[in-house]
């Protein structure tokens, strides 16, 4: 049974801290400091912080790895290995030198597909048919270690970041519970990633839930499912920001429009043009109001069908 030392932060990561602890003795958990959050900005613990407390497990915090005084905190749990899933910090050579059988990583992506802070709603956006998980030996650059084992995951066409996120991340928990003894045991080869096919990913930001109906209705599907659940797809209705919650393509309609015209679709739906066919909207919700399917609220704004979303 190795020490092992796990490094999380959100709920990506505590499928992967429940798969080890038990098989191995992990000594302890870092995670990052509680942040404000909320209307009321009250601090707030993360996923892999509530995990592991209610496992009775230590919990560090540290705003850096980069002091000494943190790197000598690790060492004092002397660990094997670290083990690593969307920590949210890079680690340096003093924390990498550490446990004698290297820090591990659990990507959600396939390798060096998609190396970054984001690589599910990257593969979302792209359109990409599947994706997977990436168990890597971490060096000191972003996502670049030698990967240990990988295992792919197919993208439905109603999944969301949200969604993908909870199948990945058991994907991973599982793919790194499985491959620890044959790594422990130097039983495991690693290979070095292709650098000539790396594609990289930055993390999403308010800006990118924004719907520009001149772009295809199945690129704004995309858009909104991988804004799900932040920072959510949003246009305007009269000046006021509607979100959109969900939506998917309507592949039947062959009408004619500018792009944000909302029409009614039938049998009582509506969608907005786009430039190439119209998106369906399903779910709503406008500022300071409850969410509500979208028929009930075209039916309490009886200007929208035939007016135009996203213009003032």
């Amino acid at each position: 049974m190795a020490r092992v030392v796990f490094m999380g932060t959100p709920s990506f990561a505590v499928p992967a801290l429940q798969a080890l602890d038990g098989r191995h003795e992990v000594v302890g958990v870092v995670t990052q400091p509680d942040r404000p959050a909320g209307r009321g900005r009250q601090l707030r613990s993360s996923p892999v912080k509530e995990e592991a407390l209610a496992r009775g497990l230590p919990v560090f915090q540290p705003g850096t790895l980069r002091t000494p005084e943190a790197v000598a905190r690790l060492a004092g749990w002397r660990p094997d290995l670290i083990a690593v899933a969307a920590f949210g910090q890079i680690l340096q050579t003093p924390v990498l030198a550490l446990p004698p059988h290297g820090c591990l990583n659990v990507h959600a992506s396939l390798l060096p597909r998609y190396r970054g802070a984001a690589p599910i709603s990257a593969a979302i956006l792209a359109g990409d048919a599947a994706t997977g998980v990436t168990i890597m030996r971490m060096d000191e650059g972003m996502d670049t270690g030698p990967i240990l084992v990988q295992a792919g995951c197919p993208i439905s066409s109603d999944d969301t970041t949200g969604s993908l996120t909870v199948k990945l991340a058991r994907l991973g928990a599982g793919l790194l519970a499985d491959i620890l003894p044959g790594w422990l045991g130097g039983e495991v080869q690693e290979r070095p990633q292709d650098d000539s096919a790396a594609t990289y990913c930055r993390p999403l930001q308010v800006e990118d839930g924004h719907l520009d109906w001149r772009r295809p209705a199945a690129e704004l599907d995309r858009r909104v499912r991988a804004c799900i659940p932040w920072p959510g797809a949003y246009t305007t209705w009269q000046g006021t920001r509607l979100k959109v919650l969900e939506a998917r393509p309507w592949a039947a309609w062959a009408g004619a429009g500018a792009p944000g015209e909302v029409v009614a679709l039938e049998p009582e739906g509506i969608g907005v043009v786009t430039g190439q066919g119209a998106l369906e909207l399903l779910e709503v919700q406008l500022a300071g109001k409850k969410p509500m399917a979208a028929g009930v609220f075209a039916r309490g704004q009886r200007e929208l069908v035939g007016g135009t979303l996203g213009s003032s």
